[in-house]
């Protein structure tokens, strides 16, 4: 299993999980006009350890563990090495990292090489907000520790 996808479990102990693959089409939460989700680090092209931090960053909205039903708030997703962003109108899956506690970090592990990390805000129930709060996608190197 890879190591990164484990982090995530770990991140999900304690939180709803309402994501699952034959998920039914939903309502989207609408997002404030102005929220932009970011990672604060690493930072666009930095090298790593095969161990790093990385840190969540959120404008224009709150955040709030899977479940609680707050306007303008979600909680945190992160998509390692994905070409395409999940579907907008269904719970995401378990091909993302689900920090449904409203973690704002965690510590991922990744194997050497180039690597890409980006940001999806989920609502409640994990759907993405409408319009989708995403953050711009970054690449990494891992170097051998």
């Amino acid at each position: 299993m890879n190591k990164a996808w484990m982090i995530g479990a770990v991140a999900l102990i304690g939180t709803p999980v309402l994501a699952t693959a034959e998920a039914a089409q939903m309502e989207r939460t609408e997002a404030s006009a102005n929220a932009q989700a970011y990672i604060i680090s690493p930072q666009d092209g930095e090298v790593v350890g095969e161990t790093f931090k990385v840190k969540f960053g959120l404008n224009g909205m709150g955040v709030a563990p899977a479940g609680v039903d707050v306007k303008h708030t979600g909680h945190h997703h992160l998509l390692i090495d994905k070409d395409e962003l999940p579907a907008m109108d269904k719970p995401m899956g378990g091909d993302v990292i689900h920090f449904g506690g409203g973690q704002t970090e965690t510590m991922v592990t990744l194997e050497p090489g180039e690597h890409t990390l980006q940001l999806i805000l989920g609502d409640k129930n994990h759907v993405p907000h409408d319009p989708a709060v995403v953050s711009k996608k970054i690449t990494i190197t891992v170097k051998d520790d």
